[in-house]
C-alpha cells in the first residue's frame, strides 16, 4: 500500500497544476477561520461574527465540514486530471508493463481518494478544535466532541465525491469533459426531480411526495443531503426569525444512516465500475 501510494503521490506532486489546486485547497479550508475577524459596523456599533457563537462547540463541527465540502472542486479537478493523464502521458500502459496489474492500479487511485478525504478531515478536525478552544462559550469534553457525526458524514461526502470524480476521469479519459459530465450530471439530476414533481406527479396527491424521496436516491444528492445546511441551525437566525414572527423550524438537521447508507451503495457501485471498465477496456 505504501509504495502504490508513493508512486501516485509522486505523479500528482510533479504536475505543477495539481501541486497549485491542492495548495490552493487547504489554503481555502484555512479561509474559514477568517470568518473569526469579520466585523460589521452600524455607527458605534460593532458585531464580530465570532462573536454571535458560530464557532461554539457543538454547532462547529456542522459549520466547518459544510463549508469545507463547498471547497471540494478543487480536490475534484486534481482527481480528474491525475486519471486522464495517464492516458495522456502513457503512464498507465507503461505501469502495466512494469508489473503492476489493473486490479493495484485502481487500487491505487482510491487510495489517493481515500487519502485526500482522510487529509481534509483531519484538518477540518484540528482547525475546528483550535477555532473551537479560541472562541466557543462551551468547553467542557461532554459538550466538545458531541456531534461529531458531522465529521464521519463529511469524510463519507469527500470519498464519494472523489471516487464518483475518479470513475469519470476513466470513463471520459478527458479531465474537461469529465468534468462537464460530472456538471451535466447534477443537473441531469435536478431536471428529473422537477419533472417527475411538478409535470408527471402535478395534481396527484396521493404520490406528490415522490419526487422528494425519488431524488434522495441519486448520487450527487445523495452526497449533498448528508450534512444539510447549518445556517438556520443557527441561534441568531432563529432569534431573527421569531421576532419576525416567522414559522417555527422544525428542519432535521442529524446525520442518518439510511442517508449515510445510499452514499456507500454508490460509492461501491463507482469503485466496481471502475474497476470494471479498466479491466475491459483495451489499453
Amino acid at each position: 500500500m505504501k509504495r502504490l501510494l508513493s508512486i501516485e503521490f509522486q505523479k500528482i506532486w510533479k504536475n505543477k497544476a495539481s501541486r497549485v489546486l491542492l495548495l490552493a485547497y487547504f489554503v481555502l479550508l484555512s479561509s474559514i477561520a477568517l470568518v473569526a475577524s469579520i466585523k460589521f459596523s452600524f455607527g458605534t456599533f460593532e458585531i464580530r461574527i465570532a462573536d454571535q457563537g458560530i464557532f461554539n462547540f457543538p454547532y462547529i463541527w456542522h459549520f466547518n465540514t459544510f463549508v469545507a465540502a463547498l471547497f471540494k472542486i478543487f480536490l475534484a479537478v486534481v482527481i480528474v486530471s491525475m486519471m486522464a493523464n495517464e492516458y495522456t502521458y502513457g503512464t498507465l500502459k507503461q505501469n502495466l508493463i512494469d508489473g503492476l496489474s489493473k486490479k493495484e492500479f485502481i487500487y491505487s487511485k482510491f487510495l489517493v481518494v481515500g487519502s485526500f478525504a482522510l487529509a481534509s478531515t483531519l484538518f477540518v478536525f484540528i482547525m475546528s478544535l483550535i477555532l473551537g478552544y479560541s472562541f466557543s462559550s462551551y468547553t467542557e469534553l461532554s459538550i466538545v466532541f458531541t456531534d461529531l457525526e458531522y465529521l464521519l458524514a463529511f469524510f463519507i461526502k469527500l470519498f464519494a465525491f472523489f471516487s464518483f470524480c475518479l470513475f469519470l476521469g476513466i470513463l471520459v479519459k478527458r479531465s474537461a469533459f469529465a468534468l462537464g459530465f460530472l456538471t451535466l450530471w447534477f443537473i441531469a439530476e435536478q431536471i428529473i426531480y422537477w419533472i417527475v414533481k411538478f409535470v408527471i406527479l402535478s395534481g396527484d396527491d396521493k404520490h406528490k411526495n415522490f419526487g422528494d424521496t425519488m431524488i434522495k436516491y441519486f448520487p450527487m444528492e445523495s452526497m449533498w443531503n448528508l450534512s444539510k445546511e447549518p445556517v438556520t441551525r443557527f441561534n441568531a437566525v432563529k432569534t431573527i426569525e421569531n421576532a419576525m414572527g416567522g414559522a417555527q423550524n422544525i428542519k432535521d438537521y442529524g446525520v442518518h444512516f439510511s442517508e449515510v447508507s445510499i452514499v456507500l451503495v454508490w460509492t461501491f457501485i463507482f469503485i466496481l465500475t471502475s474497476y470494471y471498465i479498466l479491466k475491459k477496456r483495451d489499453l
